[in-house]
């Protein structure tokens, strides 16, 4: 994206710089940046601050927009800051109290102190352009604990830190470099209480390097006192292929992570490591099974070995954990588990795997197995003797083969069997009393088979299943379904046109989760609070709102759950209503998914969607066709805290919601959302700025386009001021006789004697000379361009302005410039010199700073160019450049200028050289040609 020419530090659009934008603030007001309030006209509460703040309780709401950062749902307060330019503004905006920060933005250099206000924090991520840390970065984050340096991966940026960068951070555990290179550092000193250690995405070509860089991990932490680390983690090194021998000597590793590197698995031996737990060597071009170096945990996923000779099965005697996803095997080595006696969990999952040989015959070696992975292979058959030698198993998975049925004695013999995955089967048939051989099973997963009703269809056996899934059987309509009634979770998908009519038993009096899957499927609603006294879980997954909703009404909710505390519901997309959830006493979190009809959408309000639930604190409306928010949807609202609109558009913010204020809710989060550009929207920019309490982010920017159409779009809330006359109240800027007299008297109210009678005397001046009636196109004017300055900017007129404009081609401009201390007439009064000077120039140009706007002439002249920019009928070029960061509340008739003035018509200079060719680019195309 190309740099913004109005603002030059940002890369985002004018006036809508960075890609997450802050339409209000709350959180007592800390989150305003005082910097950014020039964003003028009228954007202050859009684009005040681009940071996202959220409760670690609610980030699953927004947990899409930190998907960079490493976060923490167990913190109290997490903020996210996107287009960071300048650091110490950016944080300004971050309340003080918060726990997980990420930065993402374009600062290279970290200063000291840089988060000393921050004595809390716990996380921190910085997404930044940084190549070097300075000393005392880190000084005053005592609590840190995760510490996360990140970088584009297909950049080579290297990143300089001093030996101790670290050093104040006295509980650091986690220390993560995703992205740049630190192959330049030497002598890194390394906090004594970390834990994990990840450098990834980097420039490393040899472990060796590593051990340069931090050389505790060799030297450890005293003599004879080894360095001890839970993970190592040097996967997605792409240049990683040496291993110098005892590069990391006498290092005691719990997991060290090799994956989609060139490293050999083999090479991890000669390292010199003192223990080693885990290895993982994904995807790592490895050909056959590797020793692993002693380490108990081996995973080599996503290598094409195809086949595991038997021979190598000796190097796996001590093995506890053995990972071979993903790696075309077509068959297993026979006595594959006899090998590796030690062997508690097996991944063959994602093989082509047609026969699980894991026992040979029912009198083998009884294995200690306990979790046994074989999802989505090639199964179409299970022997007796297939489990027969894994009495101890706990997990079985058998999702995604091909079985259609199978013996009832095939899981004979694996009495403590807890968890059984069979979904995505097409199992029509299972043996008769197939589940009475697994006593302790505690979770079962049926969906997705073509299961049959039948009589000799049941559950006994496990008399402590808690969780099951279950695709209900095809079979008669209204055929009583016959359930465990100790079920604490139950999920039943249903095909289109089901219908359930009768569970067995009537009471589930324990169940807590509830999720029904598929279109059509009803319960009969008279006594579904008896059914489920127990249930706080309730997902409604491509369900008819009918179950729902009465058929001659839609603001009556049927299902009185008393003690349900969160509800889900997914539409199918054929609705032709709505339908109001109310009356649920107990609810805190409501999600509306896709509620909106295909074939006949209708806007809708949120009281259409919601009614009277008095402790819901989070509400979550996904493409429902939303359309008006306003007062009356929170008057059953009371608890309210966050409400997240994901996906709706043309969303309209009624009036009434300025005096609902205090009832909003704190967090509202709009997330692919976008407001309507109508003239209803217009209040909500001031509004924002006002708003003590509600917190409103979005991620979209909002634009709006001209009817006449084009590819031009404005920001929303200029463009809404600009074009609304109910906002602008333009009948009052017609150049009436009454708007002079006004424009006449505001001086009076707020300036001294002297003051106003000056502007009302040039006022009166330029009216008599003609400059409202008589500019015409073919007027000829005598000076090009009216320079409006201070004395104390004096300088910087004369160094950069006037040697650019007076200048001859091809370096200048030939324009005709009109300096006050220059070319004013002696002797003659400032009103008139002002007024003829403006009369006789094409363009007045402004140049503001905070002296500027303390000198009565410099405010004369920027007053008087607006008046006549609003009474002349041919109105006069007027341009703003400002030489530094302005309040909007230092500015006379804010409001009237920001009204006034076009977005092109104002810019910044900026400070950096190399920005200052799009600020010489914006000027000439404003100023255009001499005569």
């Amino acid at each position: 994206m190309a740099p913004c020419p109005c603002f030059p530090t940002s890369r985002a659009p004018c006036g809508l710089c960075g890609p997450a934008l802050l339409l209000g603030a709350g959180m007592s007001g800390h989150l305003l940046l005082p910097g950014l309030l020039l964003l003028f006209p009228l954007t202050t509460g859009w684009t005040a601050s681009n940071c996202l703040v959220t409760e670690g309780s609610r980030l699953s709401l927004v947990s899409r927009l930190f998907l960079i950062c490493p976060v923490d749902a167990r913190l109290s307060l997490l903020a996210l800051c996107t287009s960071v330019t300048n650091l110490t503004e950016a944080l300004a905006a971050v309340p003080g109290s918060v726990e997980g920060l990420c930065l993402s933005g374009s600062p290279s250099v970290l200063p000291r102190d840089a988060f000393s206000n921050f004595p809390g924090l716990k996380i921190l991520g910085l997404n930044l352009q940084l190549t070097q840390v300075l000393p005392g970065a880190f000084r005053g984050l005592g609590q840190l604990q995760h510490l996360a340096f990140l970088a584009p991966p297909l950049q080579e940026r290297y990143l300089l830190l001093p030996s101790d960068a670290f050093g104040d951070l006295r509980v650091l555990r986690q220390l993560s470099f995703l992205g740049p290179c630190l192959d330049k550092n030497s002598s890194v000193q390394l906090p004594p209480s970390l834990r994990q250690l990840s450098v990834k995405y980097s420039c490393l070509q040899d472990v060796r390097t590593l051990a340069d860089v931090f050389p505790d991990l060799v030297r450890g932490l005293s003599p004879g006192q080894p360095w001890s680390l839970d993970m190592l983690d040097l996967s997605l090194n792409k240049r990683l292929r040496m291993a110098s021998p005892g590069a990391l000597r006498g290092l005691k590793l719990g997991t060290l992570h090799l994956d989609h590197t060139k490293m050999k698995a083999a090479a991890v031996a000669g390292l010199g490591l003192q223990s080693l737990a885990t290895l993982s060597v994904l995807d790592t071009d490895t050909a056959e099974l590797p020793v692993a170096g002693g380490a108990p945990e081996l995973n080599v996923g996503s290598n094409r070995l195809r086949h595991i000779a038997p021979g190598s099965l000796a190097s796996c005697h001590s093995l506890e954990s053995l990972v071979l996803q993903s790696t075309g095997l077509t068959e297993l080595p026979p006595g594959l588990l006899d090998a590796m006696p030690q062997l508690q969990r097996l991944n063959l999952a994602n093989n082509q795997l047609q026969r699980a040989r894991l026992c040979m015959n029912e009198t083998g070696a009884v294995a200690g197995l306990r979790a046994l992975d074989l999802s989505n292979n090639r199964l179409s058959n299970l022997s007796l003797v297939t489990f027969s030698c894994v009495p101890q198993l706990r997990e079985l998975l058998l999702r995604g083969n091909q079985l259609a049925r199978f013996e009832g004695q095939v899981f004979q013999g694996l009495q403590r069997l807890e968890s059984l995955d069979l979904s995505k089967n097409p199992l029509v048939e299972l043996g008769k009393g197939w589940l009475a051989s697994l006593p302790a099973l505690r979770t079962l997963n049926l969906l997705d088979t073509h299961l049959v009703l039948s009589l000799a269809w049941d559950f006994r056996g496990p008399e402590n299943l808690q969780d099951l899934r279950l695709q209900l059987p095809s079979g008669p309509s209204g055929a009583a379904l016959s359930l465990p009634g100790r079920l604490t979770s139950l999920q039943l998908q249903a095909v289109s046109g089901m219908k359930l009519r009768e569970l067995s038993p009537n009471v589930f009096p324990v169940l807590q989760t509830l999720t029904l899957d598929g279109w059509g499927l009803q319960l009969e609603t008279w006594n579904i609070s008896k059914t489920f006294p127990a249930l706080h879980q309730l997902s409604l997954l491509g369900s008819s709102l009918k179950a729902l909703c009465s058929q001659d009404t839609s603001s009556v909710f049927l299902w009185h759950l008393p003690r349900l505390r969160s509800l889900r519901v997914q539409g199918d997309r054929h609705s032709p209503r709505p339908c109001r959830i109310t009356g649920l006493p107990s609810l805190q979190e409501l999600t509306l998914h896709s509620l909106q009809s295909c074939s006949r959408p209708r806007p809708v309000r949120l009281e259409e969607l919601v009614g009277e639930l008095p402790k819901l604190e989070v509400l979550q409306l996904v493409q429902t066709g939303l359309e008006t928010l306003s007062a009356a949807a929170f008057q059953g609202l009371g608890s309210l805290q966050v409400l997240v609109l994901d996906g709706e558009e043309g969303l309209v913010l009624d009036d009434s919601l300025q005096d609902q204020s205090p009832h909003m809710p704190q967090y509202m989060y709009l997330v692919n959302s976008f407001l309507a550009c109508q003239c209803a929207n217009a209040w909500v920019g001031p509004w924002l700025e006002r708003s003590s309490r509600t917190y409103m982010h979005t991620t979209i920017s909002q634009r709006c386009q001209l009817e006449s159409g084009g590819p031009s779009r404005h920001p929303l809330f200029p463009f809404l001021w600009s074009h609304c006359p109910r906002t602008l109240g333009l009948g009052l800027f017609l150049g009436s006789s009454a708007l002079l007299l006004l424009l006449a008297s505001l001086p009076l109210l707020q300036e001294a004697r002297s003051s106003w009678i000056l502007y009302l005397q040039a006022m009166l001046r330029a009216w008599f000379q003609g400059v409202r009636g008589q500019r015409g196109k073919d007027k000829r004017f005598r000076y090009d361009v009216f320079v409006s300055h201070c004395r104390q900017d004096q300088g910087w007129v004369v160094r950069e302005l006037q040697p650019r404009l007076e200048g001859c081609p091809p370096d200048g401009w030939g324009l005709r410039l009109c300096l006050p201390e220059r070319d004013f007439e002696p002797g003659k009064d400032v009103a008139d010199n002002v007024a003829d000077s403006m009369a006789g120039s094409r363009v007045t140009l402004c140049v503001l700073s905070r002296q500027a706007l303390r000198n009565l002439r410099c405010r004369l002249e920027l007053r008087l160019a607006t008046s006549l920019l609003l009474a002349a009928p041919h109105p006069p070029v007027l341009l703003v450049v400002f030489l530094e960061p302005i309040s909007r509340h230092q500015l006379p008739h804010y409001h009237r200028l920001a009204w006034l003035l076009r977005r092109g018509d104002y810019c910044m200079w900026p400070k950096q050289d190399e920005r200052k060719a799009d600020f010489w680019a914006w000027l000439g195309s404003r100023l255009g040609r001499p005569g």
